[in-house]
């Protein structure tokens, strides 16, 4: 490497580098044909796992791949080429689809495994850049990336044939979401830990208020209504009629603006309630109940059981519970 200094434009050269990914991006559009189709039907018909291989930089864009396949309802993981030929092909069985990737299609790793992936009678779907190379030849279904310029000023360095990789591994895993009719609950159930975790598994039930409930009935005066919400101390109180149906709503705001009217203590709650009150349902997510508080700038909502209070939620459980 020269220690010479040169003087580049940096900008430039990044966008340089990025519209030639693009051109590979584009490139392979032109290569999804037939062969992606079946390429989907097989995976979709596979009754094992999607193992996918591949050596070097196409190893760590394999292994991004394969962990997308698994997030999304396909279950795969990777297998490394090298460990595969001294013991890791027993990760391959029958009823496995492997997809195997390699730029030029000669990978010598590879190559070593073809014979054992052929007596086992397992798909092999390849991805390269052309079709000329042994691994292309020997796959059930070869799919092509095109000849693309690698943003690499040398033209050595996997650049833009990776980035191209990468985008068709990510189009057949969307591919595959749709065909299977994979939901946010589906992936919540392979997502349990962190903030995403958090958001997709955390119900309403989970984190909402079930004890010692503000409610009151229709006929109760503000003066016994201000007793129960201090007692409460939710910073509101739940009207309810005779068969403890849900009426309406008294919060600290309307109390504010109440008695800066002056307003008599005595009167019903009825009069001063705020009528159909927003609420939600106890197995929705606890995101789609925040979603919901800020639509409507509110802090509270009134989870809800065939028009029977269950509990509260407020907007600082949620933030408690890491929802966001």
């Amino acid at each position: 490497m020269t220690t010479a200094k040169q003087t580049i434009d940096f900008i430039q050269t990044a966008i340089t580098a990025i519209n030639t990914e693009q051109r590979a991006l584009d490139l392979l559009i032109e290569q999804l044909d037939e062969r992606f189709v079946a390429a989907c039907q097989t995976i979709l018909a596979c009754q094992g796992r999607v193992v996918v291989t591949g050596m070097g930089k196409s190893g760590h864009i394999g292994r991004k791949i394969a962990a997308t396949f698994a997030s999304t309802g396909t279950p795969a993981f990777f297998m490394h080429p090298g460990e595969a030929g001294h013991g890791d092909l027993g990760m391959l069985v029958a009823g496995d689809v492997l997809i195997a990737i390699s730029n030029s299609g000669e990978s010598d790793e590879i190559r070593m495994l073809l014979p054992v992936v052929k007596q086992l009678g397992i798909p092999m779907i390849s991805i390269s850049r052309d079709t000329r190379g042994v691994l292309p030849r020997a796959a059930d279904i070869a799919l092509t990336l095109g000849l693309s310029e690698e943003a690499c000023p040398l033209g050595l360095a996997p650049t833009s044939s990776t980035t191209a990789t990468l985008a068709l591994g990510d189009a057949l895993a969307v591919v595959l979401l749709h065909a299977r009719g994979f939901t946010s609950d589906d992936f919540a159930l392979s997502h349990p830990a962190g903030a995403l975790g958090r958001k997709l598994l955390t119900r309403v039930q989970d984190v909402m208020h079930t004890d010692n409930l503000p409610v009151v009935h229709k006929q109760t005066s503000l003066h016994e209504t201000l007793l129960v919400m201090t007692h409460g101390r939710l910073g509101l109180a739940v009207v309810v009629d005779e068969s403890d149906r849900v009426l309406g709503i008294f919060t600290d705001g309307d109390l504010r603006r109440k008695l800066a009217e002056n307003q008599d203590l005595t009167v019903a709650i009825a009069d001063l309630m705020t009528i159909m009150p927003k609420t939600i349902d106890g197995q929705m997510r606890a995101s789609d109940a925040l979603t919901l508080m800020n639509q409507h700038a509110i802090s509270q909502l009134l989870v809800v059981e065939a028009d029977k209070l269950v509990g509260v939620i407020s907007i600082h459980d949620l933030l408690k519970a890491g929802v966001s």
